[in-house]
């Protein structure tokens, strides 16, 4: 039955594509013709052969180069345009991201890291960064190896945090215009999993030490994905909206003394 169902949606698919063709040639025959028509009430009026295929051979010979203004340069103008504008509606929804759960998560989990100094000093932004010390910390965060132990991590309080914040998470995974966005959707499906596996378990106490370090590599997965994902969001910031970049400066948790206070 289901070899049968699997023939006849070839078959549908396989006539959709012959009319298709068919209604493409149609078309094609008749702008040919129209162009015929045209040509022949010219020299019926005009009686100038020479003349026609003047313009003909001229008309064929600038064809390529409209061919090229058109296809190349001018839809990969709009082409860059349209990404622009996604980009820019992306980093939107980033940003509210980061206000509601990243930036939290990004300080919070930190404090269980036994080389947060290290990753600190790594991520330390500041105003005099350039985009060679936005790719160097961009390449440190996505192969970042966080040493963490689980018995030190409030499991519970981190449970009950990403349960908090399922609906937001689920409705950022729901947005389509994530799909062209692969590093934030990565991001996002490592901070699901590790919420589904902390939420799998009825308690998070007297876990046996093969589950706490399972749970240690969800964790820095995610962390990683978090930490190379607020680098490229930062960055844009710099570029774009410097008066957001100072706030940022001034309140990340890569320093010694965050705080918002203007000094």
């Amino acid at each position: 039955m289901i070899q049968g169902k699997a023939s006849e949606d070839a078959t549908g698919a396989g006539g959709n594509m012959v009319r298709q063709y068919k209604l493409f040639f149609i078309l094609g025959g008749i702008f040919a013709a129209t162009s015929a028509i045209l040509y022949s009430i010219h020299y019926a009026i005009f009686r100038d052969v020479h003349h026609i295929f003047i313009y003909m051979v001229g008309d064929l010979a600038f064809l390529p180069l409209e061919a090229f203004i058109v296809v190349v340069v001018i839809e990969r103008i709009l082409t860059r345009r349209e990404k622009q504008t996604i980009m820019q509606k992306l980093n939107m929804v980033v940003g509210a991201f980061f206000s509601e759960m990243g930036n939290y998560l990004l300080n919070d989990l930190l404090e269980y890291f036994s080389n947060r100094g290290e990753i600190a000093r790594q991520l330390n932004i500041s105003q005099q960064w350039t985009a060679t010390d936005f790719q160097k910390a961009r390449n440190y965060a996505q192969n970042l190896s966080v040493e963490i132990d689980c018995c030190d991590v409030d499991l519970e309080e981190l449970k009950a945090f990403l349960l908090q914040e399922r609906t937001f998470l689920l409705t950022m995974l729901e947005n389509p215009n994530l799909l062209e966005y692969d590093r934030f959707t990565n991001l996002l499906w490592a901070l699901s999993h590790l919420a589904e596996e902390l939420d799998a378990r009825a308690s998070l106490k007297d876990l046996p030490q093969s589950d706490l370090e399972h749970i240690a590599g969800d964790i820095q997965r995610f962390y990683g994905h978090l930490a190379a994902q607020w680098i490229d969001y930062v960055e844009h910031l710099k570029a774009s909206y410097p008066f957001l970049y100072s706030l940022v400066l001034r309140n990340h948790p890569f320093q010694e003394h965050p705080s918002p206070i203007v000094a």
